[in-house]
């Protein structure tokens, strides 16, 4: 797996801040950074910093990099609608392996988290039952990854009003900041099997220009759900080529 991870995802942070802030561009001809290389061959938006990360963790445990798929051509069909394109999906010998979406929100929290919930709920479940009625076939059960980097900031911070016109909102988001909603949502999903693991992190755009970020939960480190997808991964890879060892009668 990619060596000093933490440096890693603190290159894709700070890839981020400066594509959100137009300085960015400047680090895509850049032949000395990692971000930058990234970013050129996925197209300089601003989470393709992460999705080139992930995509060298893959490589690392012996994926081939044409097996990972990005964008357009991460395109799956669904069980509930007719297909979906995915961030990065892990194709290897016509077998589906692995999905990652990667999300962020900086801005208007209130209009959007519910859509990020929302589409993060459906999208999975769509890809669940898709490979439960055998749409993927003959695949193993496809790895489900979540990628969520948020501003921590003021208005993040913030509590805002819950409306129980008919009933009363579940106890964990009475008092909750939108910090707190995103939070629930990715341990919930990990929890009840949506994904096989989420990653939740956050930054603010003073202190992410330099790349620094922080975790609020363990459950839903970077290099939890790193690690976790290169496990998955690497033992189908090896199962595939026949390495992978049971044991001697």
């Amino acid at each position: 797996m990619v060596e000093d991870i933490e440096s890693e995802v603190s290159d894709a942070v700070q890839w981020y801040w400066e594509t959100r802030s137009g300085q960015g561009v400047e680090q895509r001809g850049s032949e000395d950074s990692a971000r930058g290389r990234r970013a050129e061959v996925l197209g300089g938006m601003q989470m393709d910093a992460f999705a080139g990360l992930v995509e060298d963790i893959l490589v690392g445990v012996g994926v081939p990099r044409e097996s990972v798929h990005h964008d357009y051509y991460a395109t799956l069909p669904g069980y509930f609608r007719h297909e979906k394109e995915w961030d990065t999906a892990v194709v290897h010998n016509d077998e589906l392996l692995a999905v990652v979406e990667y999300k962020s929100q900086a801005s208007s929290f209130g209009n959007n988290l519910n859509n990020r919930a929302e589409e993060a709920i459906g999208n999975n479940t769509d890809l669940i039952q898709a490979y439960e009625e055998g749409v993927f076939a003959p695949s193993p059960q496809p790895w489900i990854g979540y990628l969520m980097l948020m501003a921590d900031n003021d208005e993040s911070r913030n509590v805002p009003q819950v409306r129980e016109v008919n009933f009363e909102v579940d106890n964990e988001f009475q008092d909750a900041t939108y910090v707190d909603r995103m939070e629930i949502l990715c341990q919930r999903m990990v929890r009840q099997r949506l994904v096989n693991a989420a990653a939740f992190l956050l930054s603010d755009e003073e202190q992410g220009m330099s790349g620094e970020y922080w975790e609020p939960h363990e459950e839903l480190r970077f290099k939890r759900f790193a690690m976790s997808l290169a496990s998955h991964v690497q033992g189908h890879i090896d199962t595939q080529q026949g390495t992978f060892d049971i044991g001697n009668e």
